[in-house]
C-alpha cells in the first residue's frame, strides 16, 4: 500500500460514554470530517473496534458508503480488546485468544461494511495469558485467508516484536510518537526499519496539546467524560511544561509558514523509519491545521530549534532529535 504521509485518526469520533472517550461527538460532523480529509488527499483512515465500543467503525463505514470505490481510502483497524456492553464505563480487557481475535475481525468487517480490512492490528499485548506467538499466528492466518490485507502490532515492545517476527513477518507497527513522547524513536522504530516493517505513529499532536490552540482554560474545562481530564499531561506541572513548549515552537512554525500542529506532525515524519502519522480530527476545520505536514520537510535548523525548545522546557522523554 502506498500511503499518504498523514492519515485520519478516528479515536475521538467514537463519541462519549465509554472509558477512554473524548466527550460527546456529532456523527454528522465526523462524517464530514472524514470526507473532507479524503477530499484533501488523505488516503487512509485508522480506527479500532474499541473506539466508542464499535461506534467509530460504524461512523467510518457510514462515511465510506457513498464514496465511489476508486475514491475510498484504505481502512485500518485494531482488535484484541473485549468490552462489557452492559458496563461501558469499564476499560476493555486485553484478550489474545484466537477465537476472540477472529470474532473481532468479523465484527469490524460488519461495522465497517467492507469485505476485507486493509490493515488489522493487535491493539495492545494480550493480558489473558495468550502468548504473542499464538495470537500473531492467528493474524498471519487471517492474511492467508484474505480477511485482512496486512497485519500489524500496536503498543508492542522490541521483545514482543521479535517473538512475533519469529512466527511471521510484522507488516506494520503502531507506536505513540510526538515531540513530547519520543521514546519509540529509540527502540521500536529502529527495530521496524531493520525488519522492513512499516510504522504509522499515533498521537503526533499529543492528543491536542501540540495543536497550538490548546490552553490551560481548555484543560480545566475538560469534562469527566473526556479521558484527558485524568491525564497528568493535561494538569499541573505537566500541562505547564507542555504549553510552554508550544509557545517556543510557535516562532519555528511561523518561520516555516505552517501551524504548530503541522510542525509537530512533521517532526514525527522526520524520524527515520516512520512511514506516516495518524492525525485525529473531529471536524473539517481541524484538518486544515495539520494536512500541510505531509509536504513539510524540516531542516537541521528546525530540528535543532525544536530540540532546544524541548530541553528548555524539560518536556517529555526520549531522543531530542531524530
Amino acid at each position: 500500500m502506498d500511503l499518504t504521509r498523514v492519515g485520519f485518526g478516528a479515536w475521538a469520533i467514537g463519541g462519549g460514554d465509554w472509558a477512554h472517550a473524548w466527550g460527546p461527538q456529532d456523527d454528522d460532523e465526523s462524517v464530514h470530517a472524514i470526507r473532507y480529509a479524503v477530499e484533501s488527499g488523505v488516503n487512509w483512515i485508522d480506527t479500532a473496534g474499541v473506539y466508542g465500543l464499535g461506534h467509530s467503525e460504524e461512523v467510518v463505514g457510514r462515511a465510506l458508503r457513498d464514496l465511489p470505490p476508486d475514491d475510498r481510502p484504505y481502512v485500518f483497524t485494531k482488535g484484541g480488546l473485549v468490552w462489557d456492553p452492559a458496563d461501558r464505563s469499564q476499560p476493555a480487557s486485553r484478550v489474545g485468544r484466537p477465537d476472540s481475535i477472529r470474532r473481532d475481525v468479523e465484527s469490524s468487517l460488519r461495522r465497517l461494511g467492507v469485505e476485507r480490512v486493509d490493515l488489522f492490528q493487535m491493539h495492545w499485548p494480550a493480558e489473558d495469558g495468550t502468548p504473542v506467538e499464538e495470537y500473531w499466528a492467528t493474524f498471519r492466518d487471517l492474511v492467508d485467508e484474505g480477511k485482512i490485507r496486512a497485519a500489524g502490532l500496536s503498543n508492542h515492545d522490541v521483545k514482543q516484536l521479535d517473538a512475533a517476527e519469529s512466527v511471521g513477518h510484522v507488516d506494520a507497527l503502531q507506536p505513540p510518537l510526538s515531540v513530547i513522547r519520543r521514546d519509540a524513536a529509540a527502540d521500536v522504530i529502529p527495530w521496524s526499519a531493520e525488519h522492513d516493517t512499516g510504522v504509522i505513529v499515533y498521537s503526533p499532536m499529543a492528543s491536542g496539546l501540540l495543536t497550538g490552540s490548546f490552553t490551560a482554560e481548555r484543560a480545566a474545562s475538560l469534562g469527566a467524560d473526556d479521558w484527558r481530564s485524568r491525564s497528568e499531561q493535561f494538569a499541573g506541572e505537566g500541562l505547564r511544561r507542555n504549553l510552554a513548549l508550544v509557545e517556543d515552537l510557535r516562532p519555528i512554525a511561523e518561520r516555516r509558514g505552517v501551524s504548530v500542529a503541522a510542525l509537530a506532525v512533521a517532526w514525527t515524519l522526520s524520524v527515520p523509519g516512520v512511514t506516516a502519522a495518524i492525525v485525529g480530527a473531529r471536524r473539517p476545520s481541524q484538518i486544515d491545521g495539520w494536512v500541510a505536514a505531509a509536504g513539510l520537510e524540516l531542516d537541521d535548523a528546525d530540528l535543532d530549534d525544536i530540540a532546544a525548545a524541548v530541553t528548555a522546557n524539560a518536556a517529555g522523554t526520549g531522543p531530542l532529535r531524530p
